[in-house]
């Protein structure tokens, strides 16, 4: 099984780029983040052509905000929209965001999650993002052997996944307390499948728009896939499709694949791709365009 993670900023725009990548790299399992859309208009724009490629999907939308999806051509059963516990903002108690939606695609619970990113360090969004978390790990311990957490986690993991840790310091995506909460999942046997596969090379998923920073592979590593210990052991190939965020009008976010029992393109990886000519650059000397993306 194919499963393939990606923030496509935008399903509406990013159509044309959508579907021609689905009949080039055919992932059994897609989740998709930031899709700024509602269910009726995702269905619209893009469920005949899912259809015909074999696919079912499910769509948690919020119009021009969020926005969250599973397509699946191995099953979709059982599907949940957010999770038990799940806050809402600005209320903790009203209605969650469109940023996860699971269900169990040929037995396996996959979950699509497009995590709070924050904004500043202190401020009301950056608790949420804490309980947001916190509430998703609690509501996947009783299941975590059988479950995939992909998607945009607006979480570097540790300094390795950023271009360089000294341009972070003071942003939201590399606190101690949100890696902790990253942590937290991961003690429940959860696996960054990718760093598993690639333990010590330079990997990211997300590159800023601005500042050539894709051109000079100044990015960072975001969009993780984190799976229980009996599917991890089932991986034979992880990596970051970086073809997919070159040419005409990308997402800033690139997709990440895993592959199970079988890997059709062999371990290919970390990034494909690979950049041609990263930029070195010394500690403090490039910062970040703008604030931490989502």
């Amino acid at each position: 099984m194919r499963v393939a993670t990606w923030n496509v900023n935008s399903v509406r725009q990013r159509v044309p780029r959508l579907l021609p990548w689905l009949d080039e790299r055919e992932p059994d399992v897609v989740c998709l983040q930031e899709t700024k859309v509602s269910d009726e208009v995702f269905a619209a724009e893009l469920g005949d052509e899912l259809a015909s490629r074999g696919y079912e999907f499910a769509h948690a939308g919020q119009g021009q905000w969020n926005g969250v999806a599973l397509l699946s051509r191995v099953g979709l059963d059982d599907v949940r929209i957010a999770f038990p516990g799940a806050p809402g903002f600005p209320d903790a108690d009203g209605v969650p965001e469109g940023r996860a939606i699971s269900a169990v695609c040929d037995g396996v619970r996959v979950h699509s999650l497009y995590v709070p990113n924050g904004r500043e360090v202190g401020a009301d969004h950056y608790h949420y993002k804490l309980a947001w978390l916190e509430a998703l790990r609690t509501s996947v311990v009783d299941e975590a052997d059988a479950t995939m957490l992909c998607g945009d986690f607006n979480i570097i993991p540790t300094d390795q996944d950023c271009f360089d840790p000294a341009a972070f310091v003071g942003h939201t995506h590399v606190t101690e307390p949100e890696r902790n909460a990253l942590a937290a999942l991961e003690a429940l046997g959860l696996r960054d499948t990718m760093r598993a596969q690639w333990p010590n090379e330079r990997v990211f998923s997300y590159w800023d728009y601005r500042a050539g920073m894709f051109h000079k592979d100044l990015g960072m590593r975001i969009d993780l896939i984190l799976a229980g210990g009996p599917v991890a052991d089932r991986v034979c190939a992880s990596w970051v499709d970086r073809k997919a965020r070159k040419g005409t009008k990308p997402s800033d976010h690139a997709p990440v694949f895993v592959d199970l029992d079988t890997a059709p393109d062999g371990n290919v990886g970390p990034v494909v791709p690979p950049p041609s000519r990263p930029a070195e650059v010394a500690a403090g000397s490039v910062k970040l365009p703008h604030t931490v993306a989502d």
